[in-house]
């Protein structure tokens, strides 16, 4: 016998099934019943009982990809805030080897780094490193925070929910495993898609998320419903689980629209050519002019002065 529905909201200790159901992640078993092990939403399939959290705190896993906050710079690494209850530290030589620099001309108290965890100790704290694809400073853009269980929600099946996002918004967005996501692109972009990212946080269980968010995009940027389309099936949270999110070279990005601001400035500060050319030719006609009309009149003197 089951005593619950699939997406009902459970606390610790509570009943959900008999024995005959089987138990899953957040659930356990007690004297022949399956119990919850957690505050959260049922989801049930094939006689197999989860239970998904609501919210949770971010555990540091070797290998995950994060997005953290200078707390505190010492003498040869960085603290940094990972959204979790544990600490990270990113040493000195995992930024520039053996060599010696002054930490806070590299990373200073605020900054905020994309990052890879390289190891975990026996009480949690987490190594940090720099090393991969797109690793380092953002510049710019904001931070949203959700929990780290949605993160699969709010990227999609091979990135279906966050390049639909992206590509209506026009921001850049890169999501951490510890559920902090940033994001950067125009203004009202930018608290568009913040607004975006914690509806789906919170209506992460619901099915038919994606078209409804197809449709908030629509209407917010284009004023109108998209098109219809042949209806997509339908994706439930329970589907997804906690993966590496696809990493984006944004550090590469940033670097090339930086270069193309300065060649666009260095292009208006450059003088056109062909007005400098212009300009000299003017000056000279009007030179070549002056000196004509000068030589003249001390000419036309002279004569009358010896008449």
């Amino acid at each position: 016998m089951i005593y619950v529905e699939n997406k009902d909201l459970v606390i610790p200790g509570q009943i959900l099934a008999d024995e005959e159901y089987y138990s899953g992640r957040g659930t356990f078993k007690e004297n022949g019943k399956i119990c919850s092990s957690l505050m959260g939403l049922v989801s049930l399939r094939n006689k197999k009982l989860r239970v998904i959290p609501l919210k949770s705190k971010y555990v540091p896993k070797k290998g995950d990809v994060v997005i953290g906050k200078i707390n505190d710079v010492r003498f040869s690494m960085w603290d940094v805030d990972i959204n979790s209850p544990y600490s990270g530290i990113l040493p000195a030589f995992e930024v520039f080897g053996r060599e010696k620099k002054e930490l806070n001309k590299v990373y200073d108290v605020g900054d905020v780094l994309f990052l890879r965890v390289v190891d975990v100790d026996e009480i949690k704290k987490a190594k940090l490193g720099l090393k991969g694809r797109g690793m380092g400073k953002f510049k710019g853009g904001i931070i949203v925070d959700i929990a780290p269980t949605k993160v699969p929600r709010l990227i999609g099946k091979k990135g279906s929910m966050i390049n639909m996002i992206k590509d209506k918004t026009n921001c850049k967005i890169v999501v951490g495993q510890n559920g902090l996501v940033w994001v950067k692109g125009d203004e009202d972009m930018e608290q568009l898609t913040k607004n975006i990212i914690h509806l789906i946080e919170a209506e992460a269980h619901t099915s038919g998320l994606t078209n409804k968010i197809k449709n908030k995009l629509y209407l917010a940027i284009d004023g109108e419903l998209p098109p219809e389309e042949v209806d997509e099936v339908e994706e439930t949270e329970e589907e997804f689980v906690l993966e590496k999110p696809k990493l984006q070279n944004f550090k590469e990005e940033l670097e090339q629209e930086e270069r193309e601001a300065e060649e666009k400035k260095e292009k208006e500060d450059k003088p056109n050519i062909a007005e400098v050319i212009e300009e000299l030719k003017r000056k000279n006609k009007n030179k070549k002019d002056n000196s004509l009309s000068y030589g003249d009149n001390s000419n036309n003197s002279f004569i009358l002065n010896n008449k």
